[in-house]
């Protein structure tokens, strides 16, 4: 009788492991806080996470433009007739109601701002995370978005960065221009950020300007950065300078060593 080897039966990819491949990465506390269905606001370094119900329902970061500034900078609506408040999501309610924009581009833009600031929020920190409990901001007109979601797209934006260009120092330092010597082309996104490039600078800055997502000008000044245009301004201190030498002796000794230095 020919016995056959059966061989052993193909791996069978898990369809549910990606969604919660990214769960706990960034920040465990946050991941709790979703599974207790909490409600409150966490506050992080570099950004705030409002949660209801174990859902982020607003996101808010010093280092991203809000919702006001993506959607007045470049006309897409008229500055005086922004409801300015700090309760953004009272302020899509209000330009709902008054129909100064399609539903589809306000949630659309609220969507890319909210992954725009939580980012940031999730960003590494250097202090922990303090979770206060409490009413949320009022419910927006749009739905929540799951906590393991926001951890997805903020990990495959860090993955995303770091194939274009692997060094982080660009994205929050000082900018300044470089020189190659066969500088490539570049694009005309690229180029107005390229143009606000001044030692001064940092990139939240530039997209704040510019009225960009911020996340989207770190992939633009990252490009720039591989392709040798920018780079971080160095923040080596200068060496002090020393009073000046009125000692004879001393003053002859230097003099003397000066004159070796040049033979």
């Amino acid at each position: 009788m020919t016995v056959v080897d059966i061989p052993p039966p193909l791996p069978v990819r898990d369809r549910a492991a990606p969604h919660d491949a990214a769960a706990g990465a960034l920040s465990p506390m946050l991941i709790r806080l979703a599974e207790e269905r909490a409600t409150g606001v966490l506050v992080r370094e570099h950004g705030t996470l409002h949660l209801a119900e174990g859902r982020v329902v607003h996101a808010e970061s010093p280092l991203a433009p809000g919702l006001d500034v993506l959607l007045t900078a470049h006309g897409t609506l008229d500055p005086a007739v922004w409801p300015w408040t700090d309760d953004i999501p009272a302020a899509a309610h209000r330009l709902l109601a008054a129909a100064l924009l399609p539903r589809g581009a306000l949630e659309l833009c609220r969507l890319g701002s909210l992954y725009d600031a939580g980012y940031f929020a999730l960003a590494p920190s250097s202090t922990p995370g303090r979770f206060r409990y409490g009413t949320p901001a009022a419910d927006g007109p749009f739905p929540a978005v799951p906590v393991t979601a926001l951890e997805r797209e903020t990990l495959r934006r860090r993955e995303l960065l770091y194939r274009i260009w692997p060094d982080p120092s660009t994205d929050g330092a000082p900018l300044i221009r470089a020189d190659p010597v066969a500088a490539p082309p570049v694009t005309q996104r690229q180029r107005a950020v390229l143009n606000r490039v001044d030692g001064v600078r940092t990139a939240p800055e530039i997209a704040r300007e510019l009225g960009r997502p911020a996340f989207h000008t770190l992939v633009d000044i990252r490009r720039l950065a591989a392709a040798g245009l920018l780079a971080p301004r160095s923040t080596t201190a200068a060496p002090p300078r020393l009073p000046p030498v009125t000692d004879p002796d001393i003053a002859l000794l230097k003099r003397l060593r000066d004159a070796l230095e040049a033979l």
